[in-house]
């Protein structure tokens, strides 16, 4: 059976710069294993602007973002494995794999990263009345077949949902000459950054309804039109408030989900919240010797984020491969009042860094709030925030040396100034 020091699954930004950082580190035998027939994952599609100003200082599209980590793979002599599905991960570390050009293999792993991404929630999930006719796809898919195969889904399309995908694909439909006619969102806000809501739908003139939902979708064999409606706070359709629109293509952009199979699988532990595993500061995960970063951790709004958790949780994996044994001492990290999850949950406060980066998201948007952390009743730090939007991601900065001796549990959470 072949052996590896580290094996990344996945090839898109987080498996790429965990490897990166881990052979940088200093293990010798890095194997990144990916399905699709090419390294970068999801940046591929994404030709528009934005990425990389926290990692370059400048804006890239998502092809030069990830090329800039691709161009590091072999000079650094990491090995990779493209069209390879990976089946099974042991408890014992031997990942179960299959392809075409070997076959199904075992490979055994001193350390695994898990890195493959996150998918979208598909129609399956919404139960919208309707047949399956053609012209309903998913955003990515949409924005896959338009930036990547060169063809149009329609010409008249309604998304629904406004998560970044979703409000991008507007832009980029309206762009190669297709109208869309609406954003149905069924939250009272977006759930996309404010930047894309402004970019991508206030300058081409794109209605957002928002506390709005697709409640019929007409047409037998290709999409014909469909009926949105007002919802109430309990998200159920008004009745009386019903709007028939006209298309040929409804994309939907309705959240997406860690893509954790694999996770379950091998009996790791999942957080409940972020639907990824549960982690300590290092990005280890319940199974020792196994490591997750990216977006199957939870759901990240800019890639830069990736990447730097990324490095870390490669950087980790390669110091546990080496026998640069952690701290034992574990204490908790969760949100409260308001904070939905924290990332991590755990932290090993014998060996945690001089400072510790914690991500979460809020559970609604909120004005003129702070956003506290408190072990005991003693308050660690405090950070005043004008505004908090579920759709953006807020961090707090821990420093070991404000952590006291006797902690049991570490809360972040947002207070009213």
């Amino acid at each position: 059976m072949e052996r590896f020091d580290i094996i990344v699954i996945g090839g898109g930004p987080a498996g790429l710069a965990a490897a990166i950082a881990a052979k940088k580190r200093g293990t010798e035998r890095v194997l990144i294993l990916e399905r699709d027939r090419e390294l970068g994952g999801i940046l591929n599609q994404c030709i528009h602007s934005g990425f990389g100003l926290h990692t370059f200082g400048k804006e890239l599209t998502g092809p030069e973002y990830a090329a800039a980590f691709i161009e590091q793979i072999v000079p650094l002599g990491i090995q990779v494995r493209l069209n390879t599905m990976v089946l099974d991960i042991s408890q014992e570390l031997v990942v179960t794999c299959t392809s075409r050009a070997n076959g199904l293999e075992q490979l055994r792993a001193d350390a695994v990263v898990l890195a493959m991404g996150c998918r979208e929630r598909s129609r399956g999930a919404l139960n919208i009345p309707g047949f399956r006719c053609a012209g309903i796809y998913s955003a990515g898919a949409a924005q896959r077949l338009v930036n990547m195969e060169g063809l149009m889904p329609g010409r008249e399309a309604v998304i629904l949902g406004s998560g970044d995908i979703g409000l991008i694909m507007a832009r980029r439909m309206t762009m190669e000459g297709a109208k869309v006619k609406a954003v149905a969102e069924v939250l009272p806000y977006s759930g996309g950054l404010k930047r894309n809501i402004v970019q991508c739908l206030d300058d081409f003139d794109i209605p957002l309804k928002l506390s709005h939902t697709v409640v019929d979708i007409h047409g037998r064999e290709r999409l014909e039109g469909v009926t949105i409606a007002e919802v109430d706070a309990a998200r159920k359709p008004i009745p009386g408030t019903e709007e028939y629109i006209s298309c040929d293509t409804l994309l939907l952009s309705v959240g997406l989900l860690p893509e954790n199979e694999l996770t379950r699988a091998a009996g790791i532990e999942i957080d409940r919240v972020t639907g990824g595993p549960v982690v300590s500061d290092d990005f280890s995960t319940s199974l020792p010797g196994v490591f997750a970063c990216g977006n199957v951790l939870h759901v990240h709004d800019l890639v830069d984020f990736v990447s730097r958790e990324a490095e870390r949780a490669g950087e980790s994996a390669a110091e546990y491969v080496l026998g640069k044994q952690k701290g034992q001492r574990e204490i908790a990290l969760r949100g409260t009042g308001g904070v939905r999850y924290t990332v991590p949950q755990r932290i090993c406060v014998d060996s945690m860094p001089d400072s510790l980066t914690v991500r979460f998201r809020v559970a609604e948007p909120m004005r003129d709030r702070s956003i506290a952390v408190y072990c005991g009743k003693q308050r660690l730090l405090q950070k005043k925030k004008r505004v908090l939007a579920p759709g953006e991601m807020e961090f707090v900065i821990i420093k070991r040396d404000s952590i006291p001796a006797d902690a049991k549990e570490i809360v972040v959470c947002i207070e009213e100034d």
